[in-house]
């Protein structure tokens, strides 16, 4: 088609301020899905993305309106996926910014907003849910003005749920995007955006076509991965797939390979043919590592193969996810697997624990750490169980990141002091209209639990928060370990800083002691760094009367059974079993 007539924008906006509904209504009124196939978030493929009101895989749909081809991309609006995001607004050459109109500007509406201003896009600001009788139409659009610097008369008001408004936003897509830049180039070089695993086609690659064609049957080379593989079929996405005889420059489409993992064609990666490859690749690849780690157990250890081969197959699709085996002495085996961040294990142990009905136990969440040796050498590891003996131990640096909370004005105090609660400390506070905005620096292990749900408390819901890695620090960091009746117990083994393992260690064993049954025999609960012992509970023993079976007051029968009992308790203490629930593995992540 005429790059002329070609118009490419995505959607960015906060969680939950509409971007899926919006889509849903483009489609519905360019004719791209007939009425009777339409249903609430198309774009949203997986039940999970319904259930919890987010958009977690991005989605491409190719419309026609008024004899313009309107390529859309509907982006995920949560903090770990911000590469995706990014490499999205890469393929496209304007981004519609939706706001609530109850909410306002959100922390994700602002990491977005400066994401597409780096790719120069050209943004056109949308306020939805104008219709809601808590929109606050004047104040949000101010927001949006102090924001952008555009005029008022520029942003559209829409109900992306009754449709109204949203031919406007139509129209002034075609009007203000750009078109794609024709090239003379006779490489090709295409940007891959995302891709999945097909259980029946293999790896599908949705890319942005930058130079030159990609026809059917090509050969294709991914630059970055240095592999090779057959676009086995070419199309768009109407949002079903519409196979066509070769994708030209300035499209957006589908690949579909003859590759088997999407490791083999990661998100970032440029595509071009292996008879005239280009010279240099598109800007702005980066392999994307896990920097949040926990341990996936089965329940019964039964069922460890079934969980290797769902983590198998759940890693086709997904080329962030990092899994490798793990041996517990307690919870047996099972593997310690890498994510981009909490709201991506909580996906995984959903999906899990539905699609494959697994039963897991999973451990406390834990970043990796870069442990410096006493003779130079470097390593990193990804659970304090692995952190070696203390004595060869130069120095540990834990991961920093660099965060943004935006609140109303008048709760900044509460905000600050739990920034500093976990260790951290703000670098600039500046203001939008009524609202606030706190950049600051903070350790990211602090923020691995429960900050997010004391933030929401802090500040009663109103908060909003944007994170991303800023390197690595070397701290006074310890191992902290808890012994369960003398027993060390890797699994609860936890790095903290020195000045803070006193509270924690307290804490945790409090937490402890409520969920691990009660036994006939008494039970120490110890938390310790090194040899040194820093807080203890104490489970008391079951107490069973076993003089009850005496009729008559003899104090030496009596003292004679309760010496019994209490050999036979020791005995057991010595020898005894204790059953640990799986909750005792999670209960850092439990607030009080």
């Amino acid at each position: 088609m005429n790059p002329e007539k070609i118009r490419n924008f995505c959607i960015i906006a906060h969680i939950d301020h509409g971007k899926s509904t919006l889509a849903d209504r483009m489609m519905e009124i360019t004719g791209t899905v007939e009425k009777r196939e339409m249903k609430a978030q198309l774009l949203d493929s997986m039940d999970l993305e319904r259930e919890k009101g987010i958009t977690i895989k991005l989605a491409p749909v190719t419309m026609n309106w008024k004899g313009y081809m309107l390529n859309l991309i509907d982006t995920p609006g949560h903090v770990d996926f911000s590469y995706e995001v990014s490499r999205s607004l890469q393929a496209v050459e304007a981004a519609v910014l939706v706001v609530d109109a109850t909410q306002g500007i959100q922390a994700q509406t602002l990491a977005n907003v400066y994401l597409a201003i780096e790719q120069n896009l050209e943004i056109i600001p949308v306020i939805n849910k104008i219709d809601l009788p808590a929109a606050d139409v004047e104040k949000v659009s101010a927001e949006i003005i102090n924001l952008l610097g555009c005029k008022k008369e520029d942003i559209i008001g829409v109900s992306a749920k009754t449709g109204l408004n949203v031919e406007k936003v139509l129209d002034e897509i075609i009007e203000k995007a750009p078109a794609p830049k024709s090239t003379d180039k006779t490489e090709t070089r295409a940007l891959i955006f995302d891709s999945y695993f097909d259980d029946y086609r293999g790896v599908v690659l949705y890319v942005r076509v930058f130079d030159g064609t990609i026809p059917k049957n090509s050969e294709i080379h991914m630059m970055a991965n240095h592999t090779n593989g057959l676009a086995l079929e070419v199309g768009a996405l109407t949002p079903k797939m519409s196979p066509r005889d070769e994708l030209s420059s300035g499209e957006i489409g589908y690949i579909v390979t003859n590759l088997k993992t999407t490791r083999e064609a990661k998100v970032g990666d440029t595509v071009t043919l292996t008879r005239t490859p280009a010279v240099a690749p598109l800007p702005g690849y980066r392999n994307v590592l896990p920097f949040v780690y926990a341990g996936f157990f089965p329940v019964s250890n039964d069922q460890y193969k079934d969980l290797k081969e769902a983590i198998e197959k759940l890693s086709l699709s997904d080329s962030a996810l990092r899994f490798e085996p793990e041996n517990s002495p307690i919870l047996g085996f099972g593997l310690r697997i890498g994510f981009l961040g909490l709201l991506h294990m909580d996906i995984i142990k959903e999906r899990l624990e539905r699609e494959f009905k697994l039963d897991l136990i999973v451990t406390n969440p834990s970043t990796n750490y870069q442990v410096i040796l006493n003779n130079g050498d470097e390593m990193d590891i990804k659970s304090a169980a692995d952190l070696p003996d203390i004595s060869e131990v130069k120095e540990i640096r834990e991961p920093w990141v660099k965060g943004e909370i935006i609140l109303p004005s008048s709760m900044i105090g509460n905000v600050l002091g739990l920034i500093n609660e976990k260790r951290g400390h703000q670098t600039n506070l500046s203001y939008i209209e009524d609202r606030a905005v706190i950049d600051f620096g903070a350790p990211m292990a602090n923020l691995l639990t429960d900050f997010y749900d004391q933030l929401k408390s802090a500040t009663s819901g109103y908060a909003s928060f944007n994170y991303e890695l800023s390197g690595y620090k070397a701290e006074d960091l310890v191992r902290l370990d808890f012994l369960v009746a003398g027993t060390r117990m890797d699994a609860l083994s936890i790095m903290c800083h020195k000045s803070e393992a006193d509270r924690i260690g307290r804490e945790i064993t409090k937490k402890l002691k409520e969920v691990i049954p009660r036994q006939n025999f008494e039970v120490a609960l110890q938390a310790a760094v090194g040899a040194r012992i820093l807080a203890r509970e104490t489970i008391g023993a079951y107490r069973k009367d076993v003089t009850v079976k005496i009729h008559t007051g003899d104090r030496d029968r009596k003292a004679k059974l309760l010496e019994k009992q209490k050999r036979g308790k020791a005995r057991m203490k010595r020898f005894g079993k204790i059953d640990i629930p799986s909750d005792a593995f999670t209960v850092m992540l439990k607030r009080d």
